[in-house]
């Protein structure tokens, strides 16, 4: 947790200071080691939020794009009382998760329903073939007529499944702490995947990173000034077309559908 209350005040964590949690009120206290980045700890164990997973350098990074008054915020169910904390809620109503550890399609699909108008931002440098995988099929995107959106059949093979039934967006990086001066790199720029429920196929968004950024700031998303130029080699331009496989229950595949 980056901030603690402190004498009715947010405050980052200072070594030898206790807080209190604004979410739950319990006592919380300041890591400050060497090795991790500065947080807050509950002095005991605490159930607080069951979504909220350690923070790594990695979220820090991302949270820090944004105002400090929009990070960490606690939203709650006016009828059931649940809350949680967002790791960043714009004025604008969005609220911007960033994943990094694992996490379940039951928690997903929860915290989809509760937080609504949403977006993931993935780190995929957690499993270093998330990022081969995607380069392995890059060439075979198919660009749209629309700039920066591609056609990508058969996601699954190219992007973590567990991400794939998402209800919102899922914003993949794959550039985690790095910095590549490279500004053809593919991984300085992020791979967003819109929601769909063809499980055949997906649409990919190509996003400039700090347009991305800047637009989330301004309360805008996908507009042209944020989509990026093709990255991979253009194939036939398309609108979505028919697909060519259905699922076969009795085979539990999807298989090529036959034309006569």
């Amino acid at each position: 947790m980056k901030f603690a209350l402190f004498e009715n005040s947010r405050i980052e964590a200072k070594k030898g200071i206790k807080a209190i949690c604004p979410s739950c009120g319990s006592v919380l206290i300041a890591k400050c080691g060497d090795l991790k980045v500065h947080h807050w700890s509950h002095k005991k164990s605490s159930n607080c939020d069951p979504w909220w997973e350690n923070e790594t350098e990695w979220h820090r990074l991302w949270k820090n794009n944004f105002p400090n008054d929009w990070q960490e915020i606690i939203l709650s169910d006016e009828q059931s009382g649940e809350k949680h904390i967002a790791d960043v809620r714009t004025d604008y109503g969005l609220v911007v998760e960033f994943q990094h550890s694992y996490i379940n399609s039951q928690e997903r699909i929860s915290r989809e329903h509760f937080y609504k108008n949403m977006v993931w931002i993935v780190d995929g440098t957690r499993l270093k073939r998330d990022y081969l995988r995607f380069l392995k099929g890059k060439d075979s995107f198919r660009q749209t007529v629309k700039k920066g959106y591609y056609i990508v059949e058969f996601p699954d093979e190219y992007f973590p499944s567990s991400w794939l039934e998402s209800r919102v967006p899922v914003i993949f990086d794959f550039l985690g702490t790095e910095t590549i001066n490279d500004t053809k790199d593919l991984r300085n720029l992020l791979y967003c995947l819109l929601p769909n429920k063809n499980k055949l196929d997906s649409t990919l968004v190509i996003l400039y990173r700090e347009a991305f950024i800047k637009n989330v700031l301004k309360g805008e998303l996908f507009n042209k000034q944020q989509v990026s130029e093709t990255p991979v080699k253009k194939r036939n331009i398309v609108e979505r077309r028919e697909s060519t496989h259905y699922y076969d229950p009795k085979k539990g595949r999807f298989v090529k559908k036959w034309r006569f």
